[in-house]
């Protein structure tokens, strides 16, 4: 059954933005700072850790979908009052919390193996109260708006919470570290905590404000819901692989990006502090996406919203590397566009949860099954693995380019191809996330009133 409830208010988007906020409060210390927690404070060795985020990445891949389908098969057995995200949340944020205090304080107080293994199942089980939290969050868009204004006005919510969470916990653990210094854990144990504490005070914000206003009833079997399930979406439902596809080529190109900025302004341009400065060209853009995309997505629709920004990153892009290429390109016009053309991409990241809603909309019509939690997880393994494949490739091209990290110079051959790596790359893979929109995604005007004729078909049955 699905009854909508009252309008969509701001106390709702507020309430929504908080949760990723509250999560990405500790998930941004774990890209940027825990690989140095590991080798520097505990004094793990660089290759034990790469073996160990090769099993931590292994088991991310797996538990995201699982959770899903676990949310979907629970509820379909048994209705919650509360409805069928918002309980998850509110059962996985105490976890989250003392899971990430005591990955990053516990392994301290111990030595040998007994740290490391106290590290991996610490790391596990935070990787798992994340994933509890996360997916029911993520989903949970889809069971509060059912309208490109309303999905691109949650989604828009979403982006802010997570720039602004990632703001603030990047700021808040250099601190310590600075006072402690980066081999004292107890820099990183107290950076830790606060930010843990400052994301349970979001996440629980989060819960009290929001609420499921598209109800869905107790209609399906449990058991008919079916971890394999997500095999037959795969097989019937276009717009989920686009978004997979899209999810795939829009994190290689985030994390490409990421993993070598660094060395684009230091070794090609000459000055590394750029790259801090350049984040600043990109904030205006987001600002004007937070504001104005859930006005545009009402006018020309949230795909083509999408669609649009990823084409016109991919012409920056391309427009980038001819300049490198072919001139003495100014640093500080490198710095504004690359970060211009990132923007623009970064419309599809910030935007796309509202195309998971239709997405699981649509698979509801073909399959007769609403199955929100295995969609939104087999989506965040799609980007899992793009995330994972574009930070590997990124430092194995760049190993391939030549790059000598003891030479006071690199060779022109390598500088060339930290231009292509920086430049033409990112392009070619907006490109393949901007395909899966063009070619895949079929979700047109008339497949829309297909799906609204369905769901008021199901809401006059029940």
């Amino acid at each position: 059954m699905s009854t909508k409830k009252s309008g969509l208010t701001l106390k709702h988007k507020i309430g929504y933005g908080l949760g990723d906020a509250g999560g990405v409060m500790t998930f941004a210390l774990m890209g940027s700072t825990f690989s140095m927690y590991c080798t520097d404070a505990l004094g793990i060795s660089a290759t034990r850790i790469a073996v160990l985020l090769l099993i931590w990445n292994i088991w991310d891949f797996i538990n995201d979908p699982l959770m899903g389908a676990f949310i979907d098969k629970s509820y379909a057995k048994s209705t919650n009052k509360q409805g069928k995200f918002r309980p998850w949340i509110l059962r996985a944020t105490p976890l989250l919390c003392i899971s990430f205090i005591a990955l990053w304080s516990v392994p301290s107080l111990f030595e040998g193996m007994a740290r490391l293994c106290l590290l991996f199942g610490l790391k596990i089980i935070y990787e798992g109260s994340y994933t509890m939290f996360n997916i029911p969050m993520g989903s949970l868009l889809s069971a509060m708006a059912d309208t490109d204004e309303e999905r691109a006005s949650l989604s828009s919510a979403r982006g802010i919470g997570s720039a602004g969470a990632t703001l603030i916990s990047l700021f808040i653990m250099p601190m310590f570290l600075k006072k402690f210094g980066e081999t004292n854990a107890t820099g990183y144990a107290i950076g830790a905590a606060i930010c843990a504490l400052i994301g349970l005070a979001m996440c629980i914000a989060h819960y009290f404000w929001t609420e499921e206003r598209l109800e869905t009833g107790n209609n399906t079997d449990s058991d008919n819901i079916k971890v394999t399930d997500i095999l037959e979406v795969i097989k019937v439902n276009r717009p989920f692989v686009a978004l997979c596809v899209h999810g795939l080529f829009i994190c290689m190109m985030q994390y490409v990006g990421n993993t070598l900025n660094n060395y684009m302004y230091s070794d090609v341009l000459g000055d590394i502090s750029l790259a801090s400065y350049g984040t600043l060209f990109s904030a205006p853009a987001m600002i004007i996406i937070f504001i104005t995309g859930p006005m545009i997505a009402k006018r020309i629709g949230l795909e083509r919203l999408i669609r649009y920004g990823l084409l016109i990153s991919c012409v920056l892009y391309l427009g980038i590397y001819a300049g490198l290429m072919f001139m003495n390109m100014n640093p500080w016009v490198y710095a504004v566009l690359s970060n211009t053309a990132m923007g623009f991409a970064f419309i599809s990241i910030y935007m796309q949860w509202g195309l998971v809603g239709e997405a699981i909309d649509y698979n509801e019509m073909i399959t007769d099954k609403r199955t929100e939690g295995s969609i939104y997880g087999t989506f965040n393994l799609s980007r899992r693995v793009g995330q994972t494949i574009g930070n590997s490739a990124a430092m194995f091209l760049l190993g391939i380019v030549g790059y000598n990290g003891a030479a006071a110079a690199q060779s022109a051959a390598t500088i060339t191809g930290i231009k292509t790596l920086c430049a033409l790359l990112p392009g070619i893979l907006v490109l393949g996330s901007w395909a899966s929109f063009k070619f895949l995604w079929n979700m047109d005007e008339d497949m829309r009133r297909r799906v609204d004729e369905y769901k008021a078909s199901k809401k006059r049955q029940n």
